[in-house]
């Protein structure tokens, strides 16, 4: 069985470390293609979906969370690509708002390559495995509790006692466990 390169799209300004980061990931065996703009990466993502993109924060002309504030508007057309900011900015707030907006990662200059392509194969896997499990659509802020609380380890007659609804309200068994919560919405 070939082995399948994924392929990277690195948005990048500065073309020496553009070029730098592509040698050295395909030299570890992805498909890495350059943009060097915010506008020419978007439309390189358009063209062709990479498995993980890589962004510059300050790229000229439309920053780096300028093209994931876009990518998010366009995403349910795309699916999910996990985005990873490549920066020089090592400040909390320039992370922090990287992170708000949905970015997957922050790595800073100078990049640590053996730090980086782990990122990038526990984001691509981490892709993977959202699409084998089961889609759990539109959970309210109770069922998102109750959730966090079976998490935790909580009887359905704690989670009950605690978010002060009835027993039967909360209600998950052994084959509930295997396959999810069952949350029965009684009014």
């Amino acid at each position: 069985m070939a082995h399948v390169r994924r392929k990277i799209l690195c948005i990048e300004d500065d073309r020496e470390t553009a070029g730098l980061i592509a040698e050295e990931l395909a030299d570890r065996g992805f498909e890495v293609s350059v943009a060097y703009g915010g506008q020419e990466g978007l439309m390189a993502i358009m063209k062709a979906t990479p498995d993980l993109i890589l962004c510059d924060v300050s790229i000229p002309a439309m920053t780096g969370f300028e093209v994931l504030g876009r990518l998010n508007e366009i995403a349910p057309r795309l699916g999910r690509i996990p985005f990873v900011f490549l920066t020089a900015l090592a400040d909390r707030e320039t992370e922090l708002k990287g992170r708000r907006l949905g970015a997957d990662d922050y790595v800073t200059k100078p990049i640590d390559f053996d730090r980086l392509v782990f990122i990038i194969n526990a984001r691509i896997a981490g892709v993977a495995r959202t699409r084998l499990l089961p889609k759990i659509v539109n959970l309210n802020d109770r069922e998102i509790e109750v959730m966090t609380w079976v998490s935790r380890g909580k009887t359905s007659a704690e989670i009950a006692r605690k978010l002060r609804l009835s027993k039967r309200t909360i209600k998950f068994d052994s084959a509930a466990s295997r396959s999810g919560l069952s949350i029965v919405n009684s009014v």
